[in-house]
């Protein structure tokens, strides 16, 4: 049975785009949820805002049905959603406009953590953290949360932290990257620095690369045209897979505190040598009776990768000499994400005709079956001399800790963050800037070879053909999608 916790301070959370899509399946069970479990203070608030012309009933309404349909199965009870829609205001706002500013301002209260979920499109942001500044609304210690994408470009996104930076400090601006909330995410950085057993093997000398995969089994109907114009490389590695090598590759912070976690991921960005093309394959999945790619996105001509697989150096002494393979796309085998540390083989094998001595795999799964596995070099069990295979050394969180109940969901965990005003889980303007400074040469390279078509792979595969030869070049094997 899952213990109550803390309540966190009492907060007022306005939620911009608060009947859009993301905000009905993600945002708002997710405060349910923290509702459910004791987190929030008595007096605590959520004021929905969008355009709709909601009263309050109305949006406790949407606010309710929302949460019964996507809501955790098992969970969900009338009662507590009862309770929680209690904590629900609504103000119709024009983002654009003048209407409802000054209404919105009448419903905060003083005394309260003032926080600004901004639930939608990114070319809202400048407009309304300036509204919220004008009206006053924003004091010097609110915070304002913003979703990706942090700009289409490096020239973009400096102007957007620019236009952020002229109302709020970068102390209160909170970019959020979902994959950093995720429990296992959270682990690696337990398992290397609260453990002496991995992180004096954590280099090139003990480690011969290291993979990092984030498969999607489904493609991008429904969202294609925004796809089409954004690509596996600005929609997944720029940000969610940038993310995970840094905490990867970062070196210990001499203290868990947000600018100190942060400063390190920054330097792995700096390190990062540029990546020629010849390092990079890009994918594009093809079908049957209107369910490719070209027929999702709507753009019969269009050359945007919905894969990518990459090999990556980090030029310093930690790193160097041992590559980081990137790899993401949509339609493939199975929906998976996880980073798997590839140890050195043994030095010397001592099992003189002895088959399967093989380097240790470390891999932490982020996704569908949260975990850490090790898989070590065991005796195969029985008579016959020494034959030798390998076992997994396996935590499932589910299995091994059942007592701490499901794992959160990411949004839970960093929207409580931002209430406690810890920054430790959300991206800097800086590293923002310099994930799109490294990110930026690769797809003009693309441009520049006059769009080359993506090579096409089929619906359920593991990709190209093009990333098996990026690992065979280096005499490796990519781990199989789905095993």
């Amino acid at each position: 049975m899952v213990s109550r916790v803390i309540p966190v301070e009492s907060f007022d959370l306005v939620l911009f785009g608060a009947t859009g899509d993301l905000a009905r399946r993600k945002i708002l069970p997710s405060l349910f949820h923290r509702f459910q479990i004791g987190q929030f203070d008595d007096s605590s608030r959520i004021i929905g805002s969008s355009r709709s012309k909601l009263d309050r009933a109305g949006f406790q309404s949407l606010v309710a049905d929302a949460i019964r349909e996507f809501g955790q199965a098992g969970e969900v009870s009338e009662g507590d959603i009862s309770a929680f829609v209690e904590t629900l205001d609504y103000v119709a706002v024009d983002a654009r406009g003048d209407a409802g500013w000054s209404e919105l301002k009448a419903h905060l209260r003083d005394d309260r953590v003032r926080a600004f979920y901004l639930s939608v499109g990114p070319s809202l942001f400048p407009e309304i953290a300036e509204r919220l500044s004008a009206t006053g609304i924003a004091t010097v210690e609110s915070r304002i949360v913003l979703e990706k994408p942090f700009g289409h470009d490096l020239a973009s996104a400096k102007a957007l932290n620019s236009a952020l930076r002229k109302h709020f400090s970068e102390s209160q601006i909170y970019r959020i990257d979902h994959y950093l909330g995720k429990e296992t995410v959270q682990n690696l950085m337990a398992l290397r620095f609260a453990n002496s057993l991995f992180e004096p093997l954590w280099n090139s000398t003990h480690v011969d690369h290291v993979q990092i995969t984030v498969a999607e089994s489904i493609g991008v109907e429904g969202r294609g045209e925004y796809y089409d114009r954004s690509g596996a490389m600005r929609d997944m590695v720029q940000n969610h897979l940038m993310q995970l090598l840094c905490l990867t590759a970062m070196e210990p912070p001499a203290r868990f505190t947000p600018n100190s976690v942060r400063d390190e991921k920054v330097k792995v960005i700096e390190a990062l040598e540029p990546v020629t093309q010849e390092n990079i394959a890009r994918g594009q999945y093809r079908g049957k009776n209107g369910d490719s790619y070209l027929d999702h996105a709507g753009n019969p001509a269009s050359t945007t990768e919905s894969f990518i697989a990459m090999k990556v150096q980090v030029a310093n002494w930690r790193w160097s000499g041992t590559p980081f393979y990137l790899r993401t796309g949509k339609c493939l085998r199975q929906r998976e994400s996880e980073i798997a540390v590839h140890f050195r083989d043994p030095p010397h094998n001592i099992f003189a005709g002895a088959a399967g001595v093989h380097g240790n795999v470390l891999v932490i799964r982020l996704q569908p079956d949260e975990g850490i596995t090790l898989r070590t070099t065991i005796k195969d069990p029985g008579p016959g001399g020494m034959r030798l295979t390998s076992a997994n050394l396996d935590m499932t969180f589910a299995d091994s800790l059942p007592e701490a109940g499901r794992p959160q969901d990411a949004y839970e965990r960093l929207i409580m963050d931002v209430i406690r005003g810890n920054q430790t889980l959300f991206m800097r303007g800086d590293e923002v800037e310099a994930a799109w400074a490294w990110a930026d040469p690769i797809i003009e390279g693309w441009a520049h070879s006059g769009g080359a078509q993506p090579q096409l792979y089929d619906q359920g595969s593991s990709g190209p053909e093009d990333a098996l030869l990026l690992m065979h070049r280096d005499h490796r094997r990519w781990r199989s999608i789905g095993d």
